[in-house]
């Protein structure tokens, strides 16, 4: 082509050489903030892989960041309202790090409500959460909510029988949990988990009760020697959580964004959450036998004597609930045929 033509088509090209690229899709970066290490095992095995999830199925237009140990700052018992006013997009937390805040959902804390498997735990929890207790967490966007699986004794003198309890500083995680220790003759403590090697060690506790699947990420095995199982179910005492998503950001999303969080909330988030307990919890048991470590079960007689010997932690909870003009009895009830309805099969 001659010189003065292509000087005649260079000014027709400019145009299409300047024309901005077609946008692209929108992409949201979330902030997800709890409070334990990056080494516990609900790190590993639940948060990491549903943020991994729900990162493919946008096709990684959802990118999220997790913040581990608290590191975008505060204590645990504000995760809840982190995610509430937006200083964190998503947390993991405790219903129960802010007592008497969420009264319903602590139906699976009190003492032999819940079943020893997360797997029937996780179900039933994300059931009666759809059912009764959304307005008690209106103020947020609730992924999911759940419960974990039995909760063990690690303590620094045996405990076999209810009279080992008298006196003994237990660490526990909810308040129901407290009330039953309390009731068993033990002296409760209330505190996050991160705090429980700091207060061992200056001997304000002389135990925990908390699930094998933590023990490692706070080194409790290595602080106390003996573990008490309660056999069976029901069991003792479980623990709730959330995941609890801004309820703005959440509303905020595209369309087909928030379809890629809804199919990854509910039952579907809560079954992978039951993975760290069920199948986790069992490898630490074993890593602390062979450390050897001494780890007692309750008999059955003596595991029917705390029953009883907690039913009026039941009572109490059930005579709140009626002040605060909230159908106890109901939700009991309904919380007990789902544990036996998901239970069945289940050992």
């Amino acid at each position: 082509m001659p010189q003065r033509r292509l000087l005649l088509a260079a000014p027709l090209a400019l145009p299409a050489l300047l024309r901005p690229r077609a946008a692209r899709a929108q992409e949201v970066t979330l902030r997800l903030h709890h409070f334990l290490p990056a080494i516990s095992n609900v790190h590993r095995h639940f948060i990491q892989p549903w943020v991994q999830k729900v990162q493919a199925e946008s096709q990684n237009r959802i990118r999220i960041q997790i913040f581990p140990a608290m590191q975008l700052g505060g204590a645990p018992p504000q995760l809840y309202d982190q995610a509430r006013d937006g200083v964190a997009d998503i947390v993991w937390t405790l219903p129960g790090n802010t007592p008497g805040r969420f009264p319903s959902i602590e139906v699976f804390e009190l003492p032999f409500v819940a079943h020893r498997r997360a797997a029937v735990n996780v179900r039933a929890v994300q059931a009666l959460y759809e059912r009764r207790m959304r307005g008690e967490f209106a103020d947020t966007h609730i992924i999911t909510a759940w419960g974990h699986d039995a909760g063990v004794i690690h303590a620094r003198r045996e405990v076999k029988r209810m009279e080992d309890l008298q006196g003994l500083k237990l660490r526990f995680p909810t308040r129901q949990t407290g009330e039953a220790l309390r009731a068993l003759g033990a002296a409760p403590v209330g505190m996050p988990v991160p705090q429980i090697p700091e207060a061992l060690s200056q001997g304000v506790i002389d135990g925990a009760v908390v699930p094998w699947e933590v023990v490692p990420s706070i080194r409790l095995h290595e602080m106390v020697k003996n573990h008490t199982e309660i056999a069976g179910s029901p069991t003792l005492y479980i623990a709730t959580f959330v995941l609890a998503m801004n309820k703005a950001k959440y509303d905020g999303l595209p369309a087909d964004l928030r379809a890629v969080i809804d199919a990854n909330s509910g039952e579907a988030a809560a079954r992978m959450a039951a993975k760290p307990w069920d199948e986790e919890g069992p490898k630490v048991e074993e890593m602390v036998r062979k450390r050897g470590n001494q780890i007692l079960e309750l008999s059955e007689e003596e595991r029917n004597r705390w029953q009883r010997q907690t039913t009026p932690v039941v009572e109490a909870w059930l005579a709140g609930m009626k002040e605060r003009n909230i159908d106890g009895g109901a939700l009991l009830e309904e919380a007990r045929a789902l544990v036996t309805q998901f239970g069945q099969g289940v050992s």
